[in-house]
């Protein structure tokens, strides 16, 4: 499904227009990265949490010369599908 496959079913789904929709989504979007952001995490009960993970520096490889790199530390965002998407999609 692609952004504007999901807008137009947001959009059939909750009878406004899909420029409304778009808005929606977009303002979705963009306050999740604004928490995550802040190292917030955002809860939805029943679908899933957004939530901020460190990973630690370590020693990698370079897959066509075998060197080793070293990969910095760094954040990253992650997703937990809650319970009810869980048996949803079973």
């Amino acid at each position: 499904m692609t952004k504007a496959d999901l807008v137009a079913a947001i959009g059939k789904d909750a009878k406004i227009s899909k420029a409304s929709a778009e808005k929606a989504l977009n303002a979705f979007a963009a306050n999740v990265t604004k928490a995550l952001k802040k190292g917030d995490r955002m809860a939805l009960p029943g679908f899933g949490t957004f939530s901020v993970s460190k990973r630690k520096a370590r020693v990698g490889r370079n897959p066509q010369t075998g060197k080793e790199i070293k990969i910095p530390a760094a954040k990253v965002a992650k997703f937990k599908a809650g319970s009810a998407l869980k048996k949803a999609v079973k």
